[in-house]
């Protein structure tokens, strides 16, 4: 059964209330750290070459992707393999909700912060039954081998290795205020119908430029768009007004 979906402010109260305790002074040492839950993940090590000293900064984020990606197949997998593919998939949306909060991600990189304190912080998230069981333990596995500034590239990877296993099309419609649900069921129709995909999957993104209607993006990394907002035709009739005060003669 998929958990409970938590309010933001709920996770936010979570971690203001625990921000206010006194830190601790003791020290954990990760090799006695154990996790339930049966998730297993693969040691990921960084070997550093003078090839990679020479080209750093490349090198650096196709390690990080790689990392990233298998966090994100490890999770698929179990969530997989334990038949809660679509619940982990809402959880790992929370998951990228929490740490889009600046103050909460700075929390959880910060060397300063205990593993302890870390670690007590997803137990709450735990307790309160808002993701879980196997998506804490990720987090805290993440936490106990230092690779939770990876967080949101592995939610963006994780959508990628669920959209692939469930065949879903993901199509991101930007709007300048919130759409009807029956709305956004008609756009997925027509991007299943252009797509001809199994599943169709929409998220939603607010911009005000717009003006007024809404734009599609859909295909590889959303690669394809649909423009059906009055900033396109205003931004057309402009066009056509340059070109037609150009032909008039003086």
């Amino acid at each position: 059964m998929a958990a409970a979906a938590p309010s933001t402010a709920a996770l936010q109260n979570s971690l203001v209330t625990f921000q206010s305790r006194s830190p601790s002074s003791n020290s954990i040492n990760p090799a006695n750290l154990s996790f339930s839950g049966g998730l297993r993940l693969p040691k990921l090590t960084t070997k550093t070459t003078n090839k990679s000293r020479r080209g750093g900064g490349c090198t650096g984020a196709k390690m990080a992707d790689s990392a990233a990606g298998s966090y994100a197949s490890a999770l698929a997998e179990v969530a997989r393999s334990n038949g809660t593919l679509e619940a982990t998939a809402a959880d790992v949306e929370k998951v990228d909700k929490l740490f889009s909060d600046k103050q909460a991600l700075n929390f959880f990189v910060s060397p300063i912060v205990s593993l302890e304190q870390k670690r007590e912080l997803i137990d709450d998230i735990t307790s309160s039954g808002s993701l879980q069981l196997h998506v804490c333990n990720f987090l805290n596995i993440l936490i106990e081998r230092n690779r939770i500034d990876l967080i949101k590239e592995i939610v963006k990877e994780f959508e990628i290795v669920y959209n692939k296993l469930t065949e879903t099309e993901l199509a991101i419609v930007t709007s300048v205020v919130q759409l009807e649900r029956q709305h956004l069921a008609q756009i997925a129709k027509q991007v299943q119908r252009l797509t001809r995909a199994r599943n169709v999957r929409i998220k939603t993104a607010i911009d005000e430029s717009l003006v007024a209607g809404f734009t599609i993006k859909y295909g590889n990394s959303q690669s394809k768009l649909i423009d059906m907002s009055v900033k396109k035709q205003l931004e057309e009739i402009a066009a056509q007004l340059e070109i037609g005060d150009i032909q008039i003669p003086v």
